[in-house]
């Protein structure tokens, strides 16, 4: 039995952790849409202005989009169905522990028993700050400039250092987003 419970909690850690990597992802859509009649699409640069993110984070960002736009079918065109447009949200999770199991000595007491001692006892918490952010999507109908689907993605982003880490978590974002589009279709991978 002990070896079951030694070997669970690494499995469980693992899949703990795993969790903390993934995108989670809604979408919204307007139903009166006809997602057939759009084939092309354009940045929407008064939208994309407004990201509170780095012009280098958006260039990330605007390059992962075009290129899960044109495994769609997409074209990018001066004459546009479509307008899309991005907006971020970042904010600081504080997560804490308290139930660590430990070692520690016993104290006075009354009652059978009393006096100092080894023994298991519970102490100590564990405190980490993790940053959860959140990219958005927006594809507007060119024409009646009005929003027709939005898709979002929220996961930790971690302080990502290196480059490359960094754009492949960008990269993963936009695809997990862009799973959603069009609305009541098989994915695209």
């Amino acid at each position: 039995m002990k070896k079951i419970k030694i070997l669970a909690l690494p499995l469980l850690a693992l899949l703990v952790l795993s969790s903390c990597t993934s995108v989670r992802v809604l979408s919204d859509y307007d139903k009166e849409a006809d997602f057939n009649t759009y084939k092309s699409y354009a940045f929407y640069k008064t939208g994309i202005d407004k990201a509170q993110i780095s012009d280098l984070d958006k260039k990330r960002i605007l390059r992962a989009i075009e290129t899960e736009m044109s495994k769609r079918g997409f074209v990018k065109s001066e004459n546009p169905d479509l307008l899309v447009a991005i907006f971020t949200k970042e904010k600081e999770e504080v997560d804490i522990y308290n139930n660590n199991f430990g070692w520690g000595w016993g104290g006075w007491g009354w009652g059978p028993g009393f006096g100092w001692g080894w023994g298991p006892g519970w102490g100590g918490s564990q405190v980490s700050t993790r940053t959860e952010g959140s990219l958005y999507i927006d594809l507007v109908d060119a024409k009646t400039r009005e929003l027709v689907w939005q898709g979002k993605g929220v996961g930790n982003l971690g302080n990502i250092n290196n480059i490359q880490k960094k754009e492949e978590r960008i990269r993963e974002f936009v695809s997990e987003i862009l799973m959603q589009y069009p609305p009541n279709s098989v994915a695209v991978r």
